[in-house]
């Protein structure tokens, strides 16, 4: 009997999707299920719980190992072929037909798009502009404001796009400013991009004063509409306010660990990831090579980018880091990047202290089926097929579900 059961509980972890992490979190709940008989109403009402309690340590220890009691780890190319994949920035600038090609190539699912952000009038404009598009296309995108449009997106073999900005300056002078933007498809919001704004200071701000008093309000009023908060470009007191101050969880929609690049101003320390972690938000490992090293595709490699995601795992949980491109679908070459039109004006856009470098990119991230590639990184680490979901687009779509409020 015993060996019976095994075999159908593993068969309901597999089916399921429940990680060794997830299950040993929800082990005294998923135990009351079967004393009740809701998972496995053919079964004795004692056994499985009982056996769960009382199995041998050797036993339990190899539960929490996927290959374990012939549990197979799934194909990487059709685990990314059916998987939920979710990038959590790109760069939609210049939209066209090689976009929607390189799309097609991607297997995304869905992804998060930064919009012009100078001033209210500009983001209305782009709003706009956006949920045109996806009127026009209606047959390839979705529009989307819950996690449940992304769900209907991979059903439909659509893509889901969700509308946002990388700074707050369109609120201008007025909370009531946030509600425009909300009620026209706004549903992520970057506090603050390098410089400061009315809300706090950027990441390359000299004084690193943290959030304002009207930057406390704008939270408090994203909070209660459904906006994501974004963190990625925030100084390093904004991003603590921004975590301390919101409700829900807060995001680094595209960042990277300060453990593995030193002194890096977008970087985030070892504490605030896990804060981030601790109130449900979420950590989107930056693509952009020179964000994750100092020679992109020298000695800064696609396992370079993977050991970010190790760390951020190791500090933040399975459950915080997703994934985040932070440039065009096709990648920076193919949309024209040079040395003289992206790297140069960079280096008086940027402060020296961002090491903006040339060529920017890890050739394998450049490619539209760069999270396959991840993908396949994370599998030969060892990383099981529901913690590989997890990274390349559950995690989004959970943190959509707590944050989003339509």
């Amino acid at each position: 009997m015993t060996e019976v059961i095994l075999t159908e509980f593993l068969t309901f972890r597999a089916l399921y999707n429940l990680t060794p992490i997830a299950l040993e979190k929800n082990r005294r709940n998923l135990a009351k299920l079967l004393s009740l008989g809701v998972l496995f109403p053919s079964q004795a009402a004692y056994s499985l719980s009982a056996i769960l309690e009382t199995l041998p340590s050797e036993l339990d220890a190899n539960l929490k190992n996927p290959l374990a009691l012939g549990m197979k780890q799934k194909d990487i190319d059709t685990l990314y072929k059916e998987a939920v994949v979710i990038d959590g920035l790109t760069i939609s600038r210049g939209w066209n037909e090689a976009s929607f090609k390189a799309l097609e190539k991607s297997g995304y699912t869905g992804f998060c798009t930064s919009l012009a952000s100078g001033n209210l009038e500009n983001a209305m404009e782009a709003l706009a502009d956006w949920r045109n598009r996806i009127d026009e296309n209606s047959d390839r995108l979705i529009y989307a404001t819950s996690a449940d449009d992304f769900l209907n997106a991979k059903k439909e073999n659509k893509t889901a796009i969700l509308l946002g900005f990388q700074n707050a300056t369109m609120i201008e002078k007025s909370i009531a400013n946030i509600d425009t933007l909300y009620n026209a498809g706004t549903r992520w919001i970057q506090l603050t991009y390098n410089h400061r704004n009315l809300l706090g200071d950027g990441c390359t701000e000299r004084t690193n004063a943290g959030l304002s008093d009207f930057g406390i309000e704008a939270v408090a009023r994203m909070n209660e509409l459904g906006i994501m908060i974004d963190l990625s470009h925030s100084g390093r007191r904004t991003t603590d306010d921004g975590i301390k101050f919101s409700t829900s969880g807060a995001c680094f929609n595209h960042s990277m660990c300060e453990a593995l690049y030193k002194n890096h101003p977008r970087s985030k320390t070892d504490a605030q990831i896990k804060a981030m972690a601790n109130k449900g938000g979420i950590m989107g490992i930056i693509c952009l090579g020179y964000m994750i090293g100092s020679d992109p595709g020298g000695k800064t490699t696609l396992e370079t980018y993977v050991d970010h995601i190790d760390h951020a795992v190791k500090i933040g949980g399975i459950d915080h880091v997703a994934l985040a491109s932070d440039f065009a679908i096709q990648g920076l070459e193919a949309t024209g990047a040079t040395r003289e039109n992206w790297y140069v004006p960079r280096l008086t856009r940027f402060k020296s202290s961002y090491e903006v470098r040339w060529p920017p990119w890890i050739p394998e991230l450049e490619s539209p089926e760069r999270y396959l590639s991840v993908a396949k990184v994370l599998d030969k680490r060892g990383y099981s097929s529901g913690d590989i979901e997890k990274i390349i687009g559950q995690n989004w779509l959970r943190f959509f579900r707590e944050t989003l409020k339509s």
